[in-house]
């Protein structure tokens, strides 16, 4: 059962060579850090592989896949890895799928006809496999044979969708037992984001529980270090995750306008980032982190600035926990 209330993370981001991974899952949970989350894009590290050292290398901490395109593994495939993971470090992976960025799946050939139905039958799959049952079912994407594994986890891991948009949100309510959203994820956003999930968590065998996973990029201590990486992450995709926020319809007319990312990022406003990022003093960030939790994010993930030493970013986030707790 993953039910977080208040806890704190941090990704390593895909930036991150693998030779590195290790001594930086160390330190996150030395840092006393709830979660360590590790992503899976096209072409960086893959998923699997990366979770699987992690876990390895630590003994207490939470590792979460987030998120494996549902569309690029057989989910048969995907349940058995999962499996063996969940078996070996009981109680400490999180799985998360996700659709994958479109114009990487069409690069792999992997883009299905239906994005929404592969995402929804291949986490009903690997639920009904982890489960121990054995399953066949003929699908829009998913298409299985009396396929049941030989080694389902005693304890089947949660699984959680990452997603973004009202449809994908209501499948994570019916078929997940959490969803993650990308960064930025301000509380406003994670309001909305629990109203598009409500309606699958109504639907009949729907998980009894659900957690909320928020992804933020961290500051600590100046939130103009973030400005570049905040702009770089308001892509098309990501307005849904701020045409919440008071100061929605001025950020996305500059991010309309501007034809770079140099320019968005020289256009936002202090105040802006503020709420795009956590950032600011020690104080600040504790409060942003506090008020995620307040909105319903069980899992506050801090992301380190992709341009800093990582392990800076891993240090500001065991600070920021510590004080939360403080």
């Amino acid at each position: 059962m993953y039910t977080p209330t208040s806890s704190v993370g941090v990704r390593i981001n895909r930036e991150q060579p693998p030779s590195k991974l290790i001594d930086l899952a160390r330190q996150a949970e030395d840092a006393g850090l709830d979660e360590l989350w590790l992503v899976e894009d096209c072409f960086w590290a893959a998923g699997i592989a990366t979770v699987a050292t992690a876990l390895a290398a630590t003994s207490t901490i939470k590792v979460g896949i987030g998120v494996l395109p549902a569309v690029a593994r057989n989910p048969a495939i995907a349940a058995m890895e999962i499996a063996a993971l969940a078996e070996l470090h009981p109680d400490r992976l999180i799985a998360g799928f996700g659709h994958g960025v479109p114009s990487w799946m069409r690069q792999i050939g992997a883009y299905p006809a239906s994005p929404l139905a592969a995402l929804e039958e291949t986490l009903v799959a690997v639920r009904r496999l982890l489960a121990g049952e054995r399953v066949s079912v003929t699908g829009k994407h998913v298409n299985l044979d009396e396929v049941e594994l030989v080694f389902p986890p005693s304890t089947p891991p949660p699984l959680v969708a990452g997603v973004r948009r009202p449809k994908s949100l209501a499948i994570a309510g019916s078929s997940a037992d959490g969803t993650i959203l990308a960064e930025p994820s301000p509380p406003e956003y994670v309001r909305t984001a629990l109203a598009g999930i409500a309606p699958g968590r109504s639907a009949e065998g729907a998980p009894p529980h659900h957690a909320l996973v928020t992804y933020n990029w961290l500051a600590l201590g100046d939130r103009e270090r973030a400005r570049l990486t905040v702009a770089d992450s308001l892509t098309p995709g990501a307005r849904v995750q701020v045409e919440d926020l008071p100061f929605a319809a001025e950020l996305l007319e500059l991010v309309d306008s501007a034809s770079t990312v140099d320019e968005l990022a020289a256009g936002l406003r202090p105040e802006w980032i503020d709420r795009l990022a956590i950032c600011g003093d020690l104080d600040d960030c504790v409060a942003a982190v506090r008020a995620l939790h307040e909105a319903g994010s069980g899992s506050v993930v801090l992301l380190p600035l992709p341009e800093e030493p990582p392990e800076r970013g891993i240090e500001d986030a065991g600070r920021v926990a510590a004080a939360l707790r403080g």
